[in-house]
C-alpha cells in the first residue's frame, strides 16, 4: 500500500498544529466523580512469570497487538495493516484493515473484541487516526475479515506518539488511548481528542456519564499511553512514554489531568494525578500492560523486560527476562491461564535476532 509523501506529511502536521494551537480552550470541570479508591483490602493472589518462556510463533513484522477471540489468538503487523489469526504454529492471514498508512510507528496499532465476537481496530490513515468496528466471518483457522465501519475518527496523527491501545472495560466501554502527535498544548486542550485517554459505547457514541459533557474525552493530560487494563477492582491502570525524564503507571479515575505537558513524572502538584509508579526511559518504554488477578504485567520496549507490578502495592515492581527477548511490545493473558507476550524487534528501533519477531508464552504461578 502506497504511503504519503513526507511533503503531504509535514503539511498536514502544521496545519494540525496550527489548528491545535488555535483552538486550544480552558478545561471545563468534569461532572462526574473520580472513581474512589477501593475500600476492601482483600487478599490477592499476586502471579509471576514462572520457568522460561518459549516461542509459539516465529517469523512476524512489526507485530503491535494481541487479543483473543475465544482461544484463537489475533495480531495486528502495524506497517502492513494485517490481521493474522494462529493456526498451531504458523499465521494465517485474516485480512487487511483498507486504508492504513504506515510512517515512523504509526499503522495498524491497537486491537478489541467485543462481547458479539467483532473486532475494532486503531489505525492511521492519511489524515487521522481512526477507531473501525469489523464483523469476523469464519471459524477459526479461517477466518476473514468481513464489513467494517468507522466509529471514531478526527484523532491527530504523526510519526511517533500515536497512542493507540483500545479495550473494552468491566462497564462495557470501549476505551482509547490516544498520543499527543507531537502537538504538546493538544494534550491540554478539550478541543482535541490527542493526548487522551477517551471513553464510548460500542457504536463510538459519548456515554450519557463521561465526566465531559458531550465529549468522548475520559482523562487528560497525556502524552503518549500505549497500555490500559482493570483489576479486580474496576480501576484502571494505563502505562505512558514520557520524554527524557520519567515513563509512567497510572491510575486513571474519570475526569482526572494528568499533567503533560505541564509535568512529567511525580511532580506533587495538586492540579495533576501523579503516577504510582515512574521509570527512566532508559529502563522501561512500557507499552502494552494485562492484569491478571494481583499482578499488573507491563511490557517494556527499550528496558526489553516483562515488568510487574502488584496492584495491592503499585510502587514496587519485579522484573523479568531483562534483555532476553529484545523490545517487548504487548502482554496478553491467554485461555490456558498462561502469559504471552510480543517482541518488537523488527519496528526499526530495535535489533532484529534470527526468528524475529515472535510470540513468547511463559506459564504464571504464585
Amino acid at each position: 500500500m502506497a504511503l504519503t509523501t513526507r511533503a503531504r506529511f509535514v503539511t498536514i502536521l502544521t496545519a494540525t498544529t496550527a489548528l491545535v494551537l488555535s483552538g486550544c480552550a480552558a478545561t471545563p470541570e468534569p461532572t462526574a466523580p473520580p472513581v474512589p479508591e477501593p475500600t476492601s483490602t482483600t487478599e490477592r493472589a499476586v502471579p509471576l512469570p514462572v520457568g522460561e518462556p518459549v516461542a509459539i510463533v516465529t517469523g512476524l513484522t512489526t507485530p503491535w497487538s494481541l487479543v483473543f477471540l475465544g482461544e484463537t489468538a489475533l495480531v495486528s503487523s502495524r506497517d502492513t495493516g494485517d490481521i493474522f489469526e494462529l493456526v498451531g504454529d504458523t499465521m494465517r492471514l485474516v485480512g487487511t484493515v483498507p486504508g492504513v498508512v504506515h510512517q515512523g510507528e504509526s499503522g495498524l496499532l491497537g486491537l478489541a473484541i467485543d462481547d458479539s465476537e467483532r473486532l475494532y481496530t486503531y489505525s492511521t490513515s492519511s489524515s487521522d487516526n481512526r477507531i473501525q468496528r469489523f464483523t469476523i466471518t469464519g471459524e477459526p483457522g479461517s477466518l476473514g475479515l468481513g464489513a467494517g465501519e468507522v466509529i471514531l475518527d478526527g484523532i491527530p496523527f504523526a510519526g511517533f506518539h500515536d497512542g493507540g491501545r483500545i479495550a473494552f472495560g468491566p462497564d462495557g466501554m470501549l476505551y482509547a488511548t490516544t498520543g499527543d502527535a507531537g502537538v504538546r498544548p493538544a494534550s491540554q486542550d478539550m478541543n482535541s481528542l490527542g493526548g487522551k485517554i477517551l471513553r464510548m459505547t460500542a457504536d463510538g457514541g459519548i456515554p450519557d456519564d463521561n465526566p465531559f459533557p458531550g465529549s468522548h474525552v475520559y482523562t487528560l493530560g497525556h502524552r503518549n499511553p500505549q497500555g490500559i487494563a482493570w483489576d479486580a477492582e474496576g480501576r484502571l491502570f494505563a502505562s505512558e512514554f514520557g520524554q527524557d525524564t520519567w515513563d509512567e503507571l497510572n491510575i486513571i479515575t474519570a475526569g482526572s489531568n494528568y499533567g503533560w505537558p505541564e509535568v512529567e513524572g511525580i511532580a506533587g502538584n495538586p492540579t495533576f494525578v501523579d503516577p504510582v509508579q515512574q521509570w527512566n526511559p532508559d529502563t522501561a518504554s512500557p507499552s502494552g500492560i494485562t492484569i491478571v488477578d494481583g499482578t499488573v504485567f507491563i511490557a517494556n520496549l527499550k528496558g526489553q523486560r516483562v515488568r510487574t507490578v502488584p496492584v495491592a502495592n503499585p510502587s514496587t515492581e519485579t522484573t523479568f527476562f531483562e534483555g532476553s527477548f529484545g523490545r517487548i511490545r504487548d502482554v496478553a493473558y491467554a485461555p490456558d491461564g498462561s502469559l504471552w507476550f510480543l517482541t518488537s524487534n523488527t519496528d526499526t528501533y530495535g535489533t532484529p535476532r534470527a526468528g524475529d519477531d515472535r510470540i513468547m508464552r511463559v506459564e504464571l504461578g504464585s
